[in-house]
């Protein structure tokens, strides 16, 4: 079920400040005050989300419309979850509409993800070489929908971080093109503006529409854009 959300902008709410203190540095105090401040972030804790990230895909399903009741989800890079929150509602994996078809989500991440109910999560490296023997594994067979907001750790190197998320975007797409059904979708973070050539002409070799989209929820600041590929060509 799908319903209009406020991302609290527009409302009045009081300010919470934050001030400077010893041994912090301004960066750090300015990201602090960005968190405690940021609308997305409060409406999160309001509705028991992990984090603003989640309302990233919300928008995004909202938009395109692939996350379902009885359809299996793979999210890479899950931690801390809210990816996994929101799909597992809107499957139905969390068996909570139990007149629809029951879905299934299966999250893995590099570091330990806290159980969410209707999720199966595992702590599995994604870039280990045999990362993906050990997935296939525990999905059994393919899925409906692969996710992907991997991104590489921040090395402060702007270009170097943006290789990095590159090539964990197309590692995430060549284990989606072997392990999606046909008619599979398969969304990921890339940077700047979207895909870079050779991975937007694989996925559009692959898939029958691909867009690349920067959801309301994801900060302006931020580089961060999501590559959709819709409908897997069998």
């Amino acid at each position: 079920m799908r319903r209009q959300r406020s991302s609290g902008r527009g409302q009045r709410e009081l300010r919470t400040r934050v001030k400077s203190a010893r041994g912090r540095k301004t960066g750090s105090t300015r990201w602090l005050d960005r968190q405690l401040n940021d609308p997305y972030v409060r409406l999160a804790r309001r509705e028991g989300l992990r984090g603003r990230a989640a309302y990233k895909l919300m928008e995004i399903d909202d938009r395109f419309g692939f996350l379902k009741p009885g359809l299996s989800v793979l999210d890479l890079g899950c931690a801390p979850g809210g990816w996994c929150q929101v799909a597992v509602r809107r499957v139905n994996a969390d068996r909570s509409d139990p007149s629809a078809r029951i879905g299934r989500v299966v999250g893995i991440d590099l570091n330990e993800t806290d159980p969410i109910p209707g999720a199966e999560l595992h702590r599995l490296d994604f870039s280990a070489d045999s990362a993906w023997i050990s997935l296939q594994s525990l999905l059994g067979r393919p899925v409906d929908v692969i996710l992907s907001d991997m991104a590489a750790a921040a090395t402060g190197h702007r270009k170097t971080d943006q290789l990095r998320t590159e090539a964990l975007a197309e590692r995430a797409a060549e284990f989606a093109f072997g392990n999606l059904l046909p008619g599979g979708v398969f969304v990921a973070k890339v940077l700047d503006a979207g895909a870079e050539p050779q991975l937007q002409q694989a996925l559009k070799s692959a898939f029958t529409t691909v867009r690349n989209v920067k959801p309301p929820a994801s900060r302006k600041q931020s580089s961060e854009r999501y590559a959709v590929a819709i409908g897997l060509r069998k």
